[in-house]
Formats: C-alpha cells, structure tokens, sequence
C-alpha cells in the first residue's frame, strides 16, 4: 500500500518544477524582450534644457527657491570627530 502511494505523490513536484520553469521562462521573455528596449534621449534629442525651462512651456510658474544658508541644524553635543569621553591621560605631556 506504501508504494502505490509514493508513485501517485510523484507527479506534484514535477507538475511544480515545470510551473517555476514556465514562470520564469515567460518572465525573461516579458521584461528582455525585443519590445521592452530602453529609449535613450541625448542631449541633441531633449527639447529643454533644464526642467525648469520644461516646466513653463508647460504653462507651470516656476518660482525660485530662497538660497539655504544652512542644510542641516547644528546637532547638540560633541562634533564626530571629538571623543565624547576622552581617554585618561589624553591632553598630557
């Protein structure tokens, strides 16, 4: 009885193997296909410079950004490069 259960049980890992490999298969058709090749536009090609000049021939207003002084806030407490805890002894001659 053992071993005409083994032989039913057979078919799934074959049926299985045989769907992962349809899969993949139809994905490497699908994404490198001849249809799914990359458009490249250079710089001759592009019609605007800039995306701000793009933007108002699109009717967009573009209003410029004040200039930032400062990216980041100055965080509390030593710089990185300083030792938080120095070690003993440091400083002395």
């Amino acid at each position: 009885m053992n071993e005409d259960h083994s032989k039913e049980r057979m078919g799934s890992p074959v049926l299985a193997l045989a769907v992962a490999v349809f899969g993949v298969l139809a994905m490497l058709v699908v994404d490198h296909g001849p249809w799914s090749k990359p458009h490249l536009q250079t710089a001759e090609m592009a019609e605007y410079p800039t995306t701000s000049a793009a933007a108002k021939a699109a009717g967009a207003t573009v209003t410029p950004t004040a200039p930032r002084t400062q990216l980041e806030p100055i965080a509390p407490g030593p710089k990185p490069a300083q030792p938080a805890i120095p070690a003993p002894g440091a400083g002395t001659l």
